[in-house]
């Protein structure tokens, strides 16, 4: 019962494990955006962010993968480097940009074509599983187009306003005022998030690859972590032009998300990913995506008492039951590993008693072989006793 109980366990941890990311980049989201409106610089931001997933993720790495690091290679590093440049500095600075010209359950919405962006380039390079005779593949196929249309009606629909218990009487209209952002400036920011859409979709896939050769998901944080402050460092000296305003920083809302950022988002997040795609994959780790956006509009109808509007909520509703059919196509495709390790435990018992069995046979048969030919001494001895005159 007790490893049962263990098995059942670990079958789930990748789902409380993904859960987890996104509960975390909806944090970071409201906290960046939060930042960004107070003049913080979106490249500033990205370089802080890992300067401190680097110091804070560098001992345990030190320690933790002291045994399973593999020697670094010339193809192990340029991989590492072309990771650090998609996500960390492509993919982040596109979505704060992309944040600053929209809003952050904009940018949030937009990107939940992360999961199918995933599900194609993954499908394309042999990374998924994809059978299309089979009815678990076509529920894969048909979830991520339910997430996608799902985010689309979250954010597209408004419908009525649904008057809840902790919202009633208390309109936000700052916000409301904020959310008839600029068409242009719509354009141009989801654009923006697209592009980043796909940078961190080849960071996805491009990270799992590495895993193969370079399996310390620890030290590859670090490393990821490292490289991306450097390069941030020179697309923010490129892209601000000497700006040295950009890098004061205060004991305010500024600091706290550059940390929170590199633990949270970077630090915690790439190792995890790392660890659960080793398991699941690529397409499991951001099939999970558009959950952040239903979490950050539960968290804005909480603290910035935000209206609640009828499209979100079937929006939501739609993105959960596409979920449901990503995840339930893809569970069996992964086995869980206590199982099979119970099995082997099993099938070596049954090997080792068999083997048992046929030792105690030979043994049991060269005992009669020597009892009989004991037997066959003592009789000849007694005829020639018998023989002997008296």
């Amino acid at each position: 019962m007790e490893n049962q109980g263990h098995g059942s366990l670990g079958k789930y941890k990748p789902f409380f494990a993904a859960i987890f990311l996104q509960v975390g980049l909806a944090g970071m989201d409201v906290l960046s955006k939060t930042a960004l409106n107070q003049g913080m610089s979106n490249y500033a931001l990205v370089v802080y962010r890992h300067a401190i997933a680097t110091v804070v993720m560098a001992p345990f790495a030190a320690v933790l993968d002291k045994k399973v690091r593999p020697k670094m290679t010339i193809p192990i590093f340029i991989k590492i480097m072309l990771l650090s440049l998609l996500e960390p500095v492509i993919d982040q600075n596109l979505y704060y940009v992309g944040m600053k010209y929209t809003t952050a359950t904009f940018a949030a919405a937009m990107y939940n074509i992360l999961p199918a962006i995933t599900f194609v380039m993954a499908w394309i390079l042999r990374l998924e599983k994809v059978n299309l005779r089979s009815i678990r593949s076509h529920g894969k196929v048909f979830g991520t187009i339910a997430t996608v249309a799902g985010a689309m009606v979250m954010t597209l629909m408004k419908g009525p306003v649904l008057e809840l218990f902790w919202t009633k009487g208390r309109i936000n209209h700052q916000a409301a005022a904020k959310n008839g952002t600029d068409f242009h400036d719509t354009i141009k920011g989801g654009l923006m998030i697209t592009v980043g859409c796909f940078s961190y979709a080849c960071f996805v896939i491009l990270q799992a690859v590495t895993l193969e050769t370079y399996p310390a998901e620890l030290s590859l944080t670090v490393w990821i972590c490292l490289l991306g402050t450097l390069e941030g460092t020179i697309a923010a000296l490129i892209m601000e032009r000497g700006n040295a305003a950009i890098w004061a920083i205060k004991w305010d809302t500024k600091l706290l998300t550059a940390a929170y950022s590199g633990i949270v988002c970077s630090g915690l997040a790439y190792y995890i990913q790392g660890v659960v795609m080793k398991d699941r994959g690529p397409v499991f780790v951001t099939a999970f995506s558009p959950l952040c956006m239903v979490i950050v509009a539960i968290i804005a109808s909480f603290i910035l008492a935000e209206q609640m509007y009828l499209g979100r909520v079937i929006g939501a509703i739609i993105i959960i039951v596409g979920l449901y059919f990503v995840l339930w196509g893809k569970s069996k495709d992964y086995k869980s590993p206590p199982p099979l390790i119970e099995q082997q435990i099993e099938q070596a018992k049954i090997d080792r008693a068999n083997n048992e069995n046929d030792s105690f046979d030979h043994q049991a048969i060269t005992i009669d072989a020597a009892s009989r030919e004991t037997s066959i001494r003592d009789e000849k001895l007694q005829e020639k006793s018998d023989s002997i005159p008296v």
